[in-house]
């Protein structure tokens, strides 16, 4: 599945793009990690498996396989529907007077406008795709961290705010990855609570960016958590692991909030 191209435009991100599959990531890249970042220990990426399989059981787990809610994100009704390995996610919203529903089942793409199917240029049906995943995949984090197109690497260890973190690096395979496969992702995982609490990226496109978001507002429904963040930008080519230091020094500029709102349990719905 791809997960990242129209965040750009939803959320004024670089996009992240990953496969459905649940697929975890097999040792051969262990040596590359060792290569490639010194301190880290020749066991990361195992390690790294276990930080963000825990980080999952922390956010609501297995609970994630056979979720089916709503929500409101800046006025528009997504919803998201996972059985196992297949999944339905719906974007609803009204534009110029009418009604138009996005939805994409196991990773095709269709658009009604008052109920009427219309036809959509390849363009239009990677933007409405990308636009629908990224949603979905933001919201429901750190459930697709196990994706297929996922490569996840643990760093080096920090402290946040007085409390400790592990450090997670994604990157994307090319085949899988989507277009903006060359991004890159930091999550801090809190080494109590087990949940995300802080998160970074960076992009190539529209001359490129680099946002450090903090959750907050966390909230549990049907088990599952959610959370809203606030998003700070940092001059492009700033490091990501450089960005709690300069969080904490004030030295971010604060760009937006990002809600998700009106949570809804489908599943307890009669």
């Amino acid at each position: 599945m791809q997960i990242l191209k129209s965040l750009l435009i939803v959320f004024s991100i670089g996009l992240l793009t990953a496969c459905n599959s649940k697929t975890k990531k097999t040792e051969p890249q262990t040596v590359t990690e060792s290569v490639t970042t010194p301190e880290v220990p020749s066991h990361a990426l195992s390690e790294s498996q276990r930080i963000i399989d825990e980080a999952i059981k922390a956010h609501g787990g297995d609970l994630y396989d056979t979720a089916n809610y709503s929500f409101v994100f800046r006025d528009n009704t997504f919803q998201f529907k996972n059985n196992n390995s297949e999944y339905v996610y719906t974007k609803i919203y009204n534009k110029d007077g009418s009604k138009i529903i996005d939805v994409l089942d196991n990773g095709r793409f269709s658009r009604t406008i008052n109920g009427k199917p219309v036809q959509l240029s390849d363009k239009d049906m990677a933007s409405g795709t990308g636009a629908l995943n990224s949603v979905i995949y933001f919201a429901t984090l750190p459930y697709k961290l196990n994706d297929e197109a996922v490569n996840a690497k643990r760093m080096e260890s920090t402290t946040i705010k007085g409390e400790a973190y592990e450090t997670i690096q994604v990157t994307f395979n090319e085949d899988g990855g989507g277009e903006d496969h060359d991004d890159e992702y930091y999550y801090w995982i809190n080494k109590d609570s087990k949940k995300i609490d802080y998160l970074a990226y960076n992009y190539s496109v529209n001359k490129g960016g680099v946002r450090f978001r903090v959750a907050y507002n966390k909230s549990v429904v049907g088990g599952i958590t959610f959370q809203d963040y606030t998003n700070y930008e940092a001059e492009v080519g700033t490091p990501l692991k450089d960005l709690p230091a300069l969080f904490e020094a004030n030295k971010l500029k604060e760009l937006s909030k990002i809600k998700t709102e009106h949570i809804i349990n489908l599943s307890t719905q009669k």
